[in-house]
This record gives C-alpha cells, structure tokens and sequence, in this order.
C-alpha cells in the first residue's frame, strides 16, 4: 500500500492555496465500465415494456444528482411523464437543493423528488405526482384503462427496490416486493408487475440498474463508484479512498479528522489510513523470513483501512455530501 500510496500522491495534482489538491490527476488512468450481460438483457426487456408505461419514474443517488445518469435511460424516456426521484437524501448535503434543482431545471428535468426510501420520507408525495402527471397527459395505448402502470429506471444500487418496498409498506401497508442489496447488481431480470398502491390502482414494474456502456469521464465513473453504482475492485479501493479524501478536503468536510484521531486535516492518504487502521484496529498477520526462522508479525492492514473509509462514507458518518 506504501507504494501504491506514493503512485497516487505523484498522480495527484499540487496543492492549492489551503494546502489540498485544486484537481485530482487520475493520471492517465481508465475505469472499467460495468456492463454485464444482464445490463444488455434489461435494456431490450425495459423498451419492451416501455409499450405498456405510463410514466416512468427514475431513482438516482442524491450524492451525485447531475452525474451518470445513464444516457441511454434518456432515450428510452421517450415522451413519457418523467419523475427522477433523488434517494439517500439523508447521504447527501442539504444545502445544495435548490442548486441541484436549477441545474435540473437547465435539463428540462422539472419533476424531482428528494427521498429518503429507507425510512420513508417524501415517498408519500411521488403517488399524487403520477396521478396527476398521467392524467394530464394523452395515454393512446390504454385510453380506457383507469389502473396506472409505472416504470422504474436507473443506474445499479441507488435503490429502485427500496422505493418500490416503501411505497408497497406506506400505500398497502405490505412488506418486501423485491429484494434489496447493498452490492451493484442485486436485480438482475426485469420483474413482473407489482402493485403499490389501491387507491389509484397503480402498479411498478423494477428493472435491473444499467450504466452506460462508456461513461463519459473517469470522474464520473469514481462518483458512481463512490456511491456504489460499481463494483469497487473494477476501480480499485486505493484510489477511491484518495479521490474520496480530495473530494471531502474540497468541500470542507473535516468530520474524518475527529473520527480517526488526526490532529488536523490533510491531503496524505497514506497518512489517513494509517489512522483509519489504528482507530478501527485493521491489522493483518505478515510471515517475516528473519536468519533463525519465520516469524509473524502485525502490521496495519491499508487495504482494509481503505475499505473502511470508503464504508463509512457510504453510510454518511463522514457527514453529508455531495460529490457534484
């Protein structure tokens, strides 16, 4: 990890005037898209069942609203009603809101969302939105049909199952619909209608998370990867939890240093993790060749300190941010 440590700060750009790097140097580097084959598979049965939509609703991770939202998503979108539901609010900073839905706005994205599906919040307000989006818009293929049947798109793990779970236990006070996970992947075939609601009669279909065959930047990839929307090996813990480091000292998120016992902040994520691992007690057995024998020795584990940092920014104890 030292080396690997050396090869990042070397990448890295210089510091700006606060001492932290003004850009993140990916030094020539490529992320690995993720597109497996049931990625390809979705998008085919997801156009089919396009036909059968009268309005689509997309899940994205509010920790990066403006960043890989998959362009083939927006073709698919079509004339459509269209809701981005924005989950993990709680993940993500507040203050940014209204920032988020002017850029939105640029986008003719006028219809947003911001829920937190794992405790409920603002998923009472997306059924009224259907209604009423549907209703005032032509429904040529079912013109007669008084039931309302839902689309739900969106890249992997920002969770589209957990919305279709909160809707289902608020609506029709029922449990788990679809499964739930916290890995890229989890919903791997386009499922069968489920209902959510009575009154209206509306039904959602949960379609498996797809990226985009060729992300638009390795900065965009790292955010997804980030927030889980790819596997981290594909991108490598390392330089995530470098970028994660540049991204929080850009921002001004300093919650690390108190939880990993720094004296201050800093730009060293060989340092942090040293840190990380002394704090969390992530430590491995390492068989040393000495001149009388082997003999084993605790060292600190940086991989899995990695591993750590990265975890406890996904589960928000680095604070509320948002990486666009």
């Amino acid at each position: 990890m030292r080396g690997c440590a050396a090869l990042l700060r070397a990448a890295a750009a210089g510091p700006g005037p606060g001492g932290f790097r003004e850009r993140f140097d990916f030094g020539g580097r490529d992320v690995a898209t993720w597109f497996p084959g049931h990625m390809a598979k979705g998008l085919r049965q997801m156009r089919a069942s396009l036909r059968r939509a009268d309005c689509l609703i997309e899940v994205h991770d509010a920790r990066i609203p403006l960043s890989g939202r998959n362009p083939i998503l927006h073709e698919v979108l079509g004339i459509r009603p269209h809701i981005l539901v924005l989950n993990k609010m709680d993940l993500a900073d507040p203050g940014q809101q209204p920032t988020v839905l002017e850029h939105l706005k640029q986008q003719r994205c006028s219809h947003v969302v911001f829920a937190d599906c794992q405790r409920d919040v603002n998923v009472k307000k997306i059924v009224p939105l259907v209604a009423k989006l549907v209703d005032n818009s032509p429904r040529y293929h079912r013109a007669e049909s008084t039931e309302y049947s839902i689309l739900v798109i969106g890249v992997p793990n920002v969770g589209k199952s957990s919305l279709i779970n909160s809707l289902r236990r608020l609506h029709l006070k029922k449990g788990k619909a679809t499964a739930v996970g916290g890995e890229p992947g989890v919903t791997k075939a386009v499922l069968t209608r489920i209902q959510v609601c009575e009154k209206p009669l509306m039904y959602l279909v949960d379609t498996p998370g797809v990226l985009s065959p060729k992300l638009g930047d390795v900065e965009t990839g790292m955010k997804l990867a980030l927030c889980g929307a790819i596997r981290d090996h594909l991108v490598g813990e390392d330089i995530m939890a470098d970028y994660l480091l540049y991204a929080l000292n850009k921002r001004q998120q300093f919650r690390y240093v108190q939880r990993y016992g720094l004296a201050d902040a800093c730009d060293d994520i060989e340092l942090v993790l040293r840190h990380v691992a002394l704090t969390k007690g992530r430590m491995q057995k390492v068989k040393v060749l000495t001149g009388t024998g082997n003999v084993n020795m605790m060292m600190l584990n940086y991989p899995a300190a990695a591993y750590e940092f990265l975890r406890d920014f996904r589960a928000g104890r680095l604070g509320r941010v948002t990486l666009d």
